[in-house]
């Protein structure tokens, strides 16, 4: 029998250390193609980590609903075009929920904008599922991977200076890569 991957282990090695990705492929099949597109074609190695959302100390006044996490960008440089955004897969399609180490598509105020840039979630982050009131359609944004190595360097990240939610320097993308993570397998 064939075995299938319901999962599959990205490691992302940046300036601050490595963070290990588990994309989950089953649940959230169009978000996980769109970021593993992107990861195999090289986008985000030169990319970075540029924006630290924080509540202690809180550095979004503007927000009445405060949230944890940082976002990474692809090598805009190296990769001016962009393929198509994604269709949005919402959590209460995919049963995923942004918790601590949550990985996730930003996205533009309109559904269906998210492209290349994701973000990790720093602690459990409710108001970013679907019906949360971080976004002002209250769809949320589509999560599609879990860090399950590498939280202490996403913290790390977290907490450094920055400048209206823009780390000062940002962290570098030195390279993105995927390896195989078999979570389930048929029968044999």
């Amino acid at each position: 029998m064939i075995a299938f991957v319901a999962a599959v282990l990205v490691v992302v090695l940046t300036s601050a250390g490595q963070i290990d990705i588990s994309v989950d492929t089953r649940r959230a099949p169009k978000t996980a193609a769109n970021f593993l597109s992107y990861v195999r074609r090289g986008y985000f190695d030169g990319g970075s980590f540029f924006r630290t959302v924080t509540t202690q100390p809180d550095n979004q006044p503007r927000n009445r609903v405060k949230i944890d996490v940082i976002q990474a960008t692809h090598n805009a440089k190296a990769h001016p075009r962009l393929a198509a955004p994604v269709a949005f897969e919402s959590t209460s399609e995919t049963g995923l929920r942004h918790r601590d180490g949550t990985v996730s598509m930003a996205r533009d105020a309109a559904l269906n904008t998210a492209q290349t840039d994701f973000f990790i979630c720093v602690g459990a982050q409710p108001s970013l599922d679907d019906g949360g009131a971080r976004s002002k359609d209250h769809r949320g944004f589509a999560a599609f991977g879990q860090v399950v190595h590498g939280m202490d360097v996403v913290r790390k990240i977290h907490s450094s200076p920055q400048s209206e939610q823009q780390l000062r320097p940002p962290f570098t993308i030195e390279r993105i890569r995927i390896e195989l993570h078999p979570t389930n397998s048929a029968p044999r």
